[in-house]
């Protein structure tokens, strides 16, 4: 497998996180989201990924993206380990967990988004900054509700690892990126700090992928 990544990307920052746990290898190709625009943009990766965005998933002949629809298809392709638990309402309230913060916070506060606003529509310095903070803290807000009113264990659905942690980790490196202060969540730090002890989650940090220039 391959895997068109950015230590920039919480989106391909998912993908590693689950590629890791399941501890299957793929080759690397790094793209910079800021060379010469985005390397993102250019022609021969639209070519492979028409949206021109983070991440594409080559598997032989099939390209994938999407880093939901990725995990999804690495779950049914590579069960064991599981991403999703065995119970129907656990396994939907994972998927819950994951929607909100794909599709409810980052959506809105990604690359794409910030840079329309900054280059298209002129928007402020401080009114992206007031843009980007509004949204993160109301999706973080939710999910610190959710997680401190359910008794779910050491992780966010239960005591083992699921597409929700997967998700929520990027989440909040993203938050520390943009010096986002998280003290008034400490159920999510405590999920964080349990996930980043385990060894998938250290080898797939962006630490360990070169700085995107």
């Amino acid at each position: 497998m391959e895997l068109y990544d950015s230590n920039r990307s919480a989106a391909a920052y998912r993908v590693r996180l689950a590629l890791s746990w399941k501890g299957l290898s793929h080759r690397a190709i790094a793209l910079s989201l800021s060379k010469g625009g985005g390397q993102q943009l250019l022609p021969e990766y639209r070519a492979l990924n028409p949206q021109g965005m983070l991440p594409s998933l080559v598997d032989d002949d099939f390209v994938l993206t999407q880093s939901l629809a990725i995990l999804e298809y690495l779950e049914e392709t590579h069960p064991s380990p599981p991403l999703l638990p065995a119970g129907a309402r656990q396994r939907a309230r994972a998927r819950q967990f994951a929607q909100i913060i794909v599709s409810d916070i980052q959506s809105l506060t990604n690359l794409r988004v910030l840079t329309y606003l900054r280059s298209v529509l002129n928007t402020p310095d401080v009114a992206r900054s007031l843009w980007f903070r509004h949204w993160l803290l109301e999706g973080l807000d939710a999910l610190e509700l959710w997680l401190t009113a359910e008794s779910t264990g050491e992780f966010c659905v239960g005591d083992t690892v699921t597409m929700a942690d997967i998700c929520l980790v990027p989440l909040l490196h993203s938050a520390r990126r943009f010096s986002l202060a998280l003290e008034d969540f400490p159920r999510l730090c405590e999920v964080e700090e349990a996930c980043l002890a385990l060894p998938a989650f250290q080898q797939a940090h962006p630490d360990r992928y070169p700085e995107d220039t």
